[in-house]
């Protein structure tokens, strides 16, 4: 059984920072691809941040030049550094690992940003 386990959410102030941390156990391997998404209330889930095996990132236009993702796939661990919260960044987050036969997800982790 595969599980995806988030941390570091919590409750902080407008232009402060957070770090997100996933943690992979059980029988996935060889991930191809590691991602961060969030779901704001009353609207769907959307992609903040993704790393592939190789390194290359992809970022929400939204988050761009504030976030960082970082992710080891071997340790089947990622992270996302969350810098200048604003409001709008309010949400739960969900990490996300992909094999080529498996997609899994965490239960999520919330972030709360204050005005």
């Amino acid at each position: 059984q595969v599980q995806l386990v988030e941390s570091g959410g919590g409750l902080v102030q407008a232009g402060g920072s957070l770090r997100l941390s996933c943690v992979a156990s059980g029988s996935i391997y060889s991930i191809n691809v590691m991602g961060w998404y969030r779901q704001a209330p009353g609207k769907e889930r959307e992609l903040v941040a993704v790393i592939t095996r190789d390194g290359s990132t992809n970022y929400a236009d939204s988050v761009k030049g504030r976030f960082t993702i970082s992710g080891d796939s071997e340790k089947r661990m990622a992270y996302l550094k969350m810098n200048s919260l604003k409001a709008e960044d309010t949400g739960v987050y969900y990490c996300n690992f992909r094999t080529s036969w498996l997609n899994a997800w965490g239960q999520g982790t919330q972030v709360t940003v204050s005005s």
